[in-house]
């Protein structure tokens, strides 16, 4: 609670931050200076120059009748750009003799350039140049010289102190606004307290729309194998919610006989049917004002679907046996493993609801498919299982942690739990976890790809044993995939065929 306070407070100093600090503010103060120029100076137009960060290019970001950032001049090949490197002003005129940037810019804007004075903003506390103000006449007569320069480069002084503002305050924002995300999703972290690892791009961009979903109360359709997590993330939507006190009510939608489905979901009166010796209210009434989680809602009987897409439009039911109509608040959150619009394309699945059921729809994608997840997963869980069964297991042999990452786990994150909890039951405290405790699938697949190749002890700190004992397993698998091809499985490991053909012979073995 204490953290989670913590990271409030701080996300709120965070925001002021940044309502504080106003761009439009400093753009006012710059905007005055363009019109001032022009008078100030006597002349036609004024612009300034910001140098984009990263990039080869001057931006114009203020500029007498133009809007923002409308011209980017380069910075080889233009006057401004020569001043910005030089960082000393320059006087040109009698443009229209001359080639260069100007000709182009002048095509852009219908302003005929004639005579130009570029003059640098430098920082403030270093000598580095921001970017550059130019002044433009059209008329020959009108020219520049160093009097002007002169004067120009004061104003700059004074102009340097809002231009470096600004770059400052984009800086802050940025800066506060990627914070603010970071502190969101430290809460987010602090809030579900470490049961849900997301190391991998996929399951980072699930969090995110959970961050997202959990202040918009729209209905959620959840789709993902069997043991991907789906209920935990309806669980972390609803409690980040911001509704404490709020029920979450989970109804497994294969696990209901079809003659009661009815009356699971709406409740019944008593005497309603046989065996209805007293009033029950159905799992709508139960999750008023939060969550009724739809686990398996591929599975719902067709019979009871067409109530069941009343109650989510008009958002009122009644009890069986009864004809009082009874008003529900709840939101929904579905999951299943089956491609709901293949159901509705097979008649299994009604396309009225379907449409109705959901509004965002969030793909889990398997543990095979987010392989960055499955060592933390599998750390987790030790620690947990750990505390759990009161044992001390020191941690994971390092063949184990590489087959753990190679094996497909077909049951998803589930299957992976029940591994570690398996590991950790037959392997005493104070000992590492070995391949050879795994259970008959992991052991096979091992067999399978790494030939049987004896694996060193997890108790030798040998470098030489353990580097030869991966480069064995190594090249066992690349043969393996090159169907014996020894040229191609030396293409893989990425060494050439004759120094493939040395390791074959040193560690003997029969490829």
């Amino acid at each position: 609670m204490e953290v989670a306070k913590s990271l409030s407070l701080l996300q709120q100093r965070l925001t002021h931050v940044s309502n504080s600090w106003s761009v439009d503010e400093y753009n006012s103060l710059v905007t005055f200076y363009i019109r001032l120029l022009p008078k100030l100076m006597q002349v036609e137009r004024c612009t300034i120059f910001l140098k984009e960060s990263d990039t080869d290019s001057l931006v114009s970001m203020y500029g007498t009748g133009l809007e923002a950032n409308v011209i980017e001049a380069p910075l080889q090949g233009s006057i401004v750009g020569r001043v910005m490197a030089g960082g000393k002003s320059v006087i040109e005129n009698n443009l229209r003799d001359k080639n260069g940037y100007h000709l182009l810019a002048d095509e852009q804007t219908g302003f005929k350039s004639r005579n130009t004075l570029c003059t640098p903003i430098h920082n403030v506390t270093s000598n580095e140049v921001l970017g550059v103000i130019q002044l433009l006449n059209t008329l020959d007569s009108d020219s520049f010289d160093a009097a002007n320069q002169k004067e120009l480069e004061e104003i700059a002084g004074y102009l340097s102190i809002s231009i470096e503002s600004i770059l400052l305050n984009k800086k802050i924002i940025h800066i506060a606004k990627e914070f603010d995300s970071e502190v969101t999703r430290l809460e987010f972290d602090a809030v579900r307290e470490g049961r849900f690892i997301a190391e991998s791009p996929a399951m980072r961009e699930v969090l995110d729309l959970v961050l997202v979903l959990r202040d918009t109360p729209v209905n959620v359709l959840i789709q993902g194998e069997n043991g991907t997590g789906k209920e935990l993330v309806a669980k972390m939507i609803h409690e980040n919610a911001g509704k404490d006190g709020r029920p979450f009510v989970p109804v497994n939608c294969a696990c209901l006989p079809e003659a009661l489905v009815e009356s699971e979901f709406f409740g019944h009166e008593k005497g309603a049917f046989t065996g209805a010796d007293r009033s029950r209210k159905g799992r709508f009434e139960e999750a008023k004002g939060g969550v009724l989680f739809l686990d398996e809602i591929g599975e719902m009987p067709l019979m009871v679907q067409p109530k069941f897409l009343r109650a989510i439009q008009e958002q009122e039911g009644s009890r069986l046996g009864s004809s009082v109509i009874i008003p529900y608040d709840v939101r929904l959150i579905s999951a299943t493993n089956r491609n709901l619009a293949s159901e509705v394309e097979n008649g299994g699945f009604r396309e009225d609801l379907f449409f109705r059921l959901f509004s965002v729809e969030i793909e889990i994608p398997p543990l095979r498919e987010r392989r960055e997840d499955i060592l933390p997963l599998a750390l987790s869980f030790l620690e947990e299982i750990n505390r759990r069964f009161r044992k001390n297991i020191a941690g994971f042999n390092p063949d184990l942690l590489v087959l753990f990452e190679e094996y497909p786990w077909p049951g998803n994150v589930r299957q992976l739990l029940k591994e570690v909890e398996r590991l950790v039951a037959l392997t005493r405290d104070g000992l590492f976890m070995q391949v050879e405790t795994c259970s008959r699938e992991l052991r096979s697949f091992a067999d399978a790809n790494y030939g049987g190749e004896p694996v060193a002890a997890s108790d030798d700190f040998s470098l030489p044993d353990q580097v030869t004992s991966l480069e064995k397993r190594l090249i066992r698998r690349a043969m393996k995939k090159a169907s014996g091809n020894k040229t191609q499985a030396a293409k893989l490991l990425h060494i050439t065929r004759q120094g493939l053909l040395k390791k074959i012979k040193r560690y003997r073995m029969d490829c």
